[in-house]
């Protein structure tokens, strides 16, 4: 019997939605698959409220973790052949509950020396997302083998407006009723269970090392060249801003998370439509360049620093 854990933390339920789905494909007579929701002893509101959505920007960035529930002793005490990590990117880094358990001894426990498959679902940038979770499982003496990141498909300024009628509001529906609904689509969720079949095959044959180019066959990567740039720069940025906020405390704090909340209005309406415009000028001449990181990104290798 193998033993598959699936671990996640699903704020709006989405994740879980397509975490079930590819599952559906996996589960066979010979398969027992196991849940593990994170849950963070300090609740992150759902819907959010708009100062706890932007003061929740220095420590998720800054990847400081929070104190979590204890994992169930049934889950910790028993060996994995494959463990399947569920997250959603928040400021272009994995979420704070997340994060906080791949710091965690239990995940030590849990990952050291077993296979591990990534599913994500974010708005579009969640590479340098990734990045950062690679190496917090090199961390845990985890092997990554393979990555499922799955988008909001819509244009980039629209899933801004949409996403923000979802997160505040709480109801993942057609904003005016003209909007596109928010989030992954509900075909792309639907159709998530075609990824279970190549993670099956892989799991009985205990045979990993083509399966992140099965899982590309199937569709479970679509790098968007131009967002790389963008999703890079911001982490510069954003490095600045978190570093500067975390020493700020109370009302000062407060005040200057009010500035951060216009920078990044500023960032995603004017800034990302020049580094966008730039990405066209320089796509000749960078495509080498950009097709190695398409290559790259789209695979479970982690660049040595």
């Amino acid at each position: 019997m193998k033993e598959v854990l699936i671990i996640y933390y699903s704020q709006t339920g989405q994740l879980f939605d397509i975490l079930k789905n590819i599952a559906s494909t996996i589960s066979v007579e010979k398969v027992n698959i196991s849940y593990c929701e994170i849950l963070p002893k300090k609740k992150f509101p759902f819907p959010w409220k708009l100062e706890e959505f932007y003061g929740a920007f220095p420590e998720t960035f800054l990847q400081i973790p929070t104190p979590l529930e204890a994992i169930p002793s049934e889950i910790l005490q028993k060996k994995y052949d494959l463990v399947i990590l569920g997250y959603t990117t928040w400021y272009l880094t994995p979420s704070i509950p997340i994060n906080s358990f791949l710091k965690s001894e239990e995940a030590k426990l849990l990952l050291a020396n077993t296979p591990v498959i990534t599913v994500s679902a974010s708005r579009n940038m969640w590479i340098m997302a990734q990045e950062k979770v690679k190496k917090l499982l090199v961390a845990n003496n985890a092997k990554l083998v393979g990555n499922i990141a799955l988008v909001d498909r819509n244009m980039n300024h629209i899933s801004v407006i949409t996403i923000v009628h979802w997160l505040m509001g709480g109801k993942k529906t057609k904003m005016l009723g003209i909007f596109p609904k928010p989030g992954v689509s509900d075909k792309d969720i639907d159709a998530a269970s075609r990824f279970g079949v190549p993670i099956k095959e892989a799991l009985l044959q205990n045979e990993y090392s083509n399966l992140q180019q099965n899982l590309l066959e199937v569709g479970a990567v679509k790098i968007d060249p131009s967002l790389i740039a963008t999703d890079i720069r911001g982490n510069v940025v954003f490095t600045k801003w978190a570093n500067y906020l975390i020493k700020k405390e109370g009302e000062e704090r407060k005040k200057w998370l009010v500035y951060f909340k216009y920078y990044l209005l500023f960032a995603i309406w004017l800034i990302a439509p020049i580094v966008f415009i730039v990405f066209l000028l320089t796509y000749i001449p960078m495509y080498r360049k950009i097709q190695r990181d398409k290559a790259y990104y789209s695979s479970v290798a982690l660049k040595q620093d």
